[in-house]
């Protein structure tokens, strides 16, 4: 069973010579990205915001359309004012005495990307070049002007109701942004390692203010055992059947990030055992053997064709290569990326997801029944949404 909301995916690359590459394509009810890490360009949980606020700079993109560099933005340089369906962005020229005439500045924008360059002593030099807007513009409703020692950019909004926390995505506008648009909306990390799953969501918790919580930690606090010592004493089925209990508690909760377990102990490796799971937003967290973005879309779409396994139930995809520990918030910033085309795609969604807990979670997930639907009776009876 799969949601049927047709969205714009997203693939991420991170490597040392492009540290982070972005490409859409239409893909049926997925989000997808890519991720590729290198040493040189990993954030550590004991990395200070500076080094964060770095790395995050040194990011690149390409998009469908283009090829660009994101360069680094002083954020002591410019301001960003979000005016409901107008946003105004202010960009620091130089001391009084030294502006540039208007003739020497070039502002080439488009519906995700911005470009302003300012020619000087016959160089043309790069102000912002960035394809990492935090959502779409109108680029025909574009103004521009010098106002003192600033370059004034006034942009039109697609979606005059969405706030913009700030002008690019980051992973600050991200957790900020994001809240709003899950309305209490738990999420749940499926995929094939526990550890992953259980790093990322105390990354995304924290990002979010949300309640981390591991079907793990849960399990082997009930048990007073292992998860490894209880496969071995009453069997892989048992563990399965636990954890699709705790899940099922799990479902009437708000505000929380669920790590799920991983592998074939899974309850999430089940397309019988989805029904709680689709109380909150899922996230497979994917281990990938692909080497560029290309094959890593092609490994997604064959994943889904074929349904070998549940994991492809999960509205959004993260593909991971090359995992280590201090990767988590890289990880954590996709998956909210991903989860803010996904909602922005169908509005709708995050209540949708309250009605469904509401009639108890049922399984009739997202074609969902009028109250007093029977699971058993056969199908055909009209929706609600």
């Amino acid at each position: 069973m799969s949601t049927a909301h047709s969205v714009s995916s997203t693939l991420y690359f991170i490597t040392s010579q492009n540290p982070l590459k972005t490409q859409e394509f239409a893909f049926q009810t997925k989000s997808v990205l890519y991720n590729k890490f290198h040493p040189n360009f990993c954030l550590s949980k004991k990395s200070t915001s500076s080094t964060k606020s770095q790395f995050l700079n040194k990011l690149q993109s390409i998009s469908c359309k283009s090829l660009s560099t994101a360069s680094p933005i002083n954020t002591k340089n410019y301001e960003f004012t979000d005016g409901g369906a107008e946003l105004e962005l202010r960009l620091q020229l130089g001391e009084k005495g030294e502006i540039p005439n208007s003739k020497d500045i070039f502002v080439d924008v488009n519906e995700d990307s911005i470009t302003i360059r300012l020619k000087s002593f016959g160089s043309i030099i790069t102000l912002i070049e960035t394809t990492d807007l935090y959502g779409k513009i109108k680029p025909a409703e574009t103004i521009w002007y010098i106002d003192e020692d600033q370059l004034v950019v006034n942009l039109k909004k697609y979606d005059p109701d969405m706030k913009w926390p700030d002008f690019m995505e980051s992973w600050d506008s991200l957790t900020e942004g994001i809240v709003p648009m899950l309305k209490g909306t738990s999420i749940y990390l499926v995929g094939e390692s526990a550890e992953i799953n259980q790093k990322v969501a105390k990354e995304l918790a924290s990002g979010i203010g949300y309640t981390p919580l591991s079907t793990r930690d849960l399990l082997e606090s009930f048990a007073k055992q292992t998860i490894e010592s209880w496969v071995m004493s009453e069997g892989m089925e048992s563990v399965v059947e636990a954890e699709s209990s705790v899940l099922e508690s799990l479902s009437s909760h708000v505000r929380a990030v669920v790590a799920t377990l991983g592998g074939q102990c899974g309850a999430a490796r089940g397309t019988d055992k989805w029904r709680h799971l689709y109380s909150g937003f899922t996230i497979w967290l994917s281990q990938s053997e692909a080497a560029d973005e290309d094959s890593a879309k092609k490994e997604v779409q064959r994943d889904i064709k074929d349904g070998s396994t549940a994991y492809t139930n999960a509205e959004v995809v993260v593909k991971i290569a090359e995992w280590e520990p201090n990767h988590a918030q890289a990880v954590a910033q996709a998956c909210l990326s991903a989860l803010k085309r996904l909602i922005l795609s169908d509005k709708k969604l995050s209540g949708k997801k309250s009605l469904y807990i509401r009639l108890g979670c049922r399984g009739d997930w997202p074609n969902i029944k009028p109250p007093g639907w029977d699971p058993s009776a056969k199908s055909g009876e009209p929706t609600i949404m």
